[in-house]
């Protein structure tokens, strides 16, 4: 017989975005689903669906997926909004025929919100992850300063009233926690890495991956403008040291022509390489045949591009910004820039590049070091103690 801490869970997670997609918060729902999953538990996500047209529910490997009807922003290349007077009753529909055990909502927003308003009145357990800030829209926003200050002060506030009705809140970093209690007024909020898979972005025993004949840069993400990729593009012609260093940039996004135009410009297209795009693997041998991996985002809140990069044992050159910061030990896995200081980032690049092949391993293994504390398997455990109402506490 079966006791409660065996039986499996029926899970809802409530996300904006889900892959197709690219992004970290979507990565991460589809990880967190194919975990649970793995562990016995029967898993549903209720998500925007990805073009136009009336919801549907599709049956994939690591879970049931309900796609509900969604519309394109004028802003951006792939994110979609819902209304909620034409999902809500979906919704209620939906999670009325799923009887979930626990609802994990990972944003504030539409779906999240009315997921959690639903579980509190149907007395369902209820978890909120925060996955981005507020102030990550404004470059979607197309209105003046003051007025976006006035939507990031409204939006942190609604964060706080909607996440405050849920048993449990985390974030990925203590950054994003700390930030969360001040500004939203969120007591306890528990800082909780995404997690990542370490072991599948080693070298496996015997394995060889071909390397560029050029020194390599590598960047991975999307293409959008806070992630300040033509920071990078222009510190380029600024590496006198390193004059033939290359940058392969894997992703795609809005801002793609325009950054192509960006290395036209500084007449460093030959040096610029977009790889748009790419498979699991394909990411992986980029990672591997890099030599420094660069992040010049300033709005992440954890970057799951980064931790895959230490996990290759790779030297990072980061932005001073956010939650960056935290992977970085100056001068021992790599180092950190002044955002917006294209000398700097130049010189910090050239810094790793200079190095011979064993001074770049040894920044490698430091970095590989530090990945370790985040874990995959430490993050789904604790993910599975809040789902069953048991108390986490991170180290």
């Amino acid at each position: 017989m079966l006791v409660a801490e065996d039986k499996p869970l029926t899970i809802v997670i409530a996300a904006d975005t889900y892959p197709p997609d690219v992004n970290g918060a979507a990565m991460f729902c589809y990880r967190l689903a194919t975990a649970m999953h793995e562990r016995g538990h029967r898993v549903h996500v209720l998500a925007a669906r990805g073009e136009s047209g009336r919801t549907y529910t599709e049956v994939r490997d690591e879970a049931i997926v309900h796609r509900l009807k969604s519309h394109s922003v004028p802003t951006h290349d792939y994110f979609r909004i819902v209304f909620p007077w034409e999902v809500n009753r979906q919704i209620d529909k939906l999670l009325a025929e799923i009887k979930p055990d626990v609802v994990h909502a990972q944003s504030h927003y539409m779906i999240g919100q009315h997921t959690i308003a639903w579980a509190r009145k149907n007395k369902v357990r209820s978890i909120a992850t925060n996955h981005f800030m507020p102030e990550n829209l404004d470059p979607f926003l197309p209105f003046p300063v003051w007025f976006k200050k006035i939507v990031a002060h409204n939006s942190w506030r609604d964060m706080g009233k909607i996440f405050g009705r849920a048993e449990a809140v985390t974030t990925p970093t203590p950054l994003a926690a700390k930030a969360m209690r001040e500004r939203a007024r969120l007591k306890d909020v528990l800082p909780l890495s995404n997690g990542i898979e370490v072991g599948n972005y080693e070298l496996a025993a015997g394995e060889t991956v071909s390397k560029n004949a050029e020194p390599t840069i590598l960047f991975a993400g999307r293409l959008a403008v806070e992630k300040n990729i033509n920071e990078l593009i222009e510190a380029l012609p600024l590496m006198h040291s390193v004059p033939n260093a290359i940058l392969e940039i894997v992703g795609g996004g809005e801002q793609r022509k325009n950054l192509e135009r960006i290395a036209a410009e500084q007449k460093v297209s030959d040096r610029v390489r977009f790889l748009g795009h790419v498979s699991d693997e394909e990411l992986r041998k980029a990672y591997l045949r890099c030599d420094v991996f660069c992040q010049p985002g300033t709005a992440e809140l954890q970057s799951l591009v980064t931790l895959e990069a230490l996990s290759a044992s790779k030297p990072v050159v980061l932005a001073n910004a956010m939650a960056l910061p935290h992977l970085v030990d100056e001068g021992v896995n790599g180092y950190m820039f002044t955002p917006g200081d294209r000398q700097d980032l130049a010189k910090k690049l050239e810094k790793v590049l200079q190095l011979d092949e064993a001074g770049r391993a040894k920044l490698g293994k430091a970095g590989h070091r530090k990945v370790l504390n985040h874990a995959q398997e430490k993050t789904m455990n604790a993910f599975e103690a809040l789902y069953r109402g048991h108390k986490v506490t991170m180290h």
